[in-house]
């Protein structure tokens, strides 16, 4: 009775009766099957663009190509753990200001629909879930845990502190709000989707909300909710697109069609092939969508970048896949800001199905890229022997993941003086996600979860020093798993059967990197090191720094992370946002995960893919 009683109150809270779709709010309106906007009906043409992927003085260019493909209207997610990085700690500044971002899309004449989450899936970091809610022993996301509860609650009341403002319901740009997103793929609880849907009614979003979920029967009843605008997200051609609606109609019936999600590219996975889409069967699906008035959603209209160490993760039937830097998507603006073929294809498709009197704005310039002669990294400094200034060891009987030492995101060190010898199997459960081994600083080899390897012969002398340094490569963000994705290394490390206990614990987020020494020539030891170098620029442009030859790591550009390399691929160059370049000289810092290869970088016009033959 109680979860019924929820269940009704959200549904008057939110000014919804069954089985109606009649939400009002004074600017936007949703009913009579249709959207309408200020009385009008209105067909939504939006484009997802996610506000941390783009820098923010970038965003105005990047809206503003939006809108003269023939969008009126932008959304984007809500990520909840780049505003609260940690409990209670709030941050909305900078490249994670929201209001921001949904303003200067109302200056470029654009609407914005809202996706708060609290889960939002993306292929970012823990599906944009913060992960020290995986400090607390048992917590359950997604689900009626009081725990995640109490927090999700607290994250939608702070953020509509920041949007109130802008909604719909006081004359701002906000038309509607998202509940959750794509839950049906995963779960099947209508009461935590209620609950969810509570939240965001008690923290004050009045405005029309919708669920979203794949197309026809499977899905859509598994997270939907009654009373409430159901839309779907897919990929195809205009046949395909035809067959999705006509697959979802019964479960949309009286309300708006609507696309939530159209798929325009695919995102890429380190060590699998480059992702494209072909622009033929994107055009035909927007046409037909049009032909028909039906709303849409491009995701993605600019994929750009994740970032530092915002990438998120796969978990196909138990097989680890960490999602690539580089979000380009195959989108109609790429990562670099730079217009497609795919781009003005669709403004040509957009513009023949324009209402009467409508005109599309004259198209920007796509943003310049220029190459950077190539220069040399030519100072460095061992991360072993930079780790006194990079981090306070902690000790633990046995290894724990780096949620448990206060650590989210980064590498972290276990280092073991071996009191007897060690020879036989050296077995790490569990690796997450990849793993450095190293005796006396000489490298062992590898363990990488994407190979499922966890284990390593071993001949070690009483004395030696044994570090394995652990890589979080992005925790999982949907499906199985998830929920324990812990980082570092989980339960145990044994040699030939027997517990190694008492180990040093060195966290390692790398947010600050200004105690590092440099000096000329190479690091002492063969392991991970810390290289640094300069290049000199007349006027700062976007460039691709091209990664090929040094293996695996991370790269810092005048205090930046771009984000990671892996010579794996399919992504082998950085993109360097013009904003983050400055005229004159501009210190960049690689981490490099192993000794060898190159030392020299040059900056490309254009990016490169490719996924060396194994």
């Amino acid at each position: 009775m109680k979860r019924l009683s929820l269940l009704l109150s959200t549904c008057l809270l939110a000014g919804v009766a069954f089985p109606s779709f009649a939400v009002d709010t004074p600017h936007f309106a949703v009913g009579q099957g249709q959207f309408l906007l200020d009385g009008k009906p209105y067909v939504i043409r939006s484009g997802e663009m996610h506000y941390p992927r783009i820098p923010r003085a970038d965003w105005r260019d990047r809206l503003r190509k939006a809108r003269a493909m023939g969008l009126n209207t932008i959304t984007t997610y809500a990520f909840w753990n780049e505003s609260e990085p940690e409990p209670g700690k709030f941050d909305f500044s900078g490249d994670r200001d929201i209001a921001a971002f949904v303003r200067t899309a109302q200056e470029e004449g654009l609407n914005v629909i809202v996706r708060p989450g609290p889960f939002v899936c993306a292929e970012w970091e823990f599906g944009g879930i913060p992960a020290w809610l995986l400090r607390t022993p048992g917590l359950r996301i997604r689900s009626f845990d009081p725990r995640f509860l109490k927090a999700s609650a607290a994250w939608f009341k702070r953020l509509n502190q920041e949007l109130a403002p802008l909604l719909s319901s006081r004359g701002g740009p906000i038309l509607m709000v998202q509940v959750e997103n794509e839950y049906g793929y995963v779960g099947n609880d209508r009461d935590y989707l209620e609950a969810i849907h509570q939240q965001m009614v008690d923290a004050g979003f009045d405005v029309p909300m919708f669920t979203s979920n794949g197309p026809g029967p499977t899905w859509m009843p598994r997270g939907s909710l009654p009373g409430m605008v159901s839309v779907i997200n897919f990929t195809g051609d205009g046949k395909q697109t035809e067959r999705a609606f006509r697959r979802s109609a019964p479960l949309m019936e009286g309300m708006p069609r609507m696309a939530g999600e159209y798929w325009t590219g695919w995102y890429d996975r380190w060590g699998l092939a480059h992702k494209t889409r072909d622009v033929g069967d994107v055009s035909s699906a927007v046409s037909w969508m049009m032909d028909h008035d039906i709303s849409f959603n491009l995701y993605m209209v600019d994929g750009g970048t994740n970032f530092g160490w915002m990438n998120g993760a796969n978990n196909d039937d138990a097989h680890y896949l960490p999602v690539t830097t580089s979000y380009d998507y195959d989108s109609p603006i790429d990562e670099a800001g730079r217009l497609t073929p795919k781009f003005d294809a669709l403004r040509k498709v957009i513009a023949a199905h324009l209402p009467k009197g409508e005109t599309l704005p004259k198209v920007p310039a796509s943003s310049p890229t220029v190459a950077i002669p190539r220069f040399t990294l030519d100072t460095s400094v061992s991360l072993l022997d930079a780790l006194p200034g990079l981090s306070r060891p902690q000790t633990s009987v046995t290894p724990h993941g780096m949620e448990t030492f206060g650590q989210n995101y980064g590498l972290i060190l276990y280092r073991k003086s071996l009191d007897t010898d060690a020879k036989g199997s050296l077995d790490v459960s569990d690796v997450r996600d990849y793993a450095t081994v190293l005796a006396d600083g000489k490298p062992l080899g590898t363990l990488d979860r994407r190979q499922d390897q966890h284990a390593m012969p071993v001949d070690l002398k009483a004395g030696s020093t044994l570090d394995l340094v652990v890589e979080n490569m992005g925790r999982i963000n949907i499906g199985p798993g998830m929920e324990d994705d812990d980082k570092g290394i989980t339960y145990s490390v044994q040699v030939a059967g027997e517990d190694l206990l008492n180990w040093s614990v060195y966290p390692l987020p790398l947010d600050d990197l200004s105690s590092l020494h440099f000096a000329p020539g190479a690091s002492t030891g063969q392991g991970p090191a810390f290289w640094h170098g300069s290049f000199t620029l007349a006027k700062p442009d976007g460039t691709f720094l091209d990664m090929r030859g040094w293996n695996k790591g991370n790269v810092w550009v005048n205090g930046h992370h771009l984000g990671r390399f892996w010579h794996i691929g399919p992504q082998q160059s950085l993109y360097v946002p013009a904003s983050w370049l400055k005229k004159g000289r501009n210190d960049i810092v690689v981490l490099k995960m192993q000794a060898g290869g190159s030392h020299t970088i040059a900056g490309l016009k254009d990016p490169v893919f490719d996924t060396p033959a194994k």
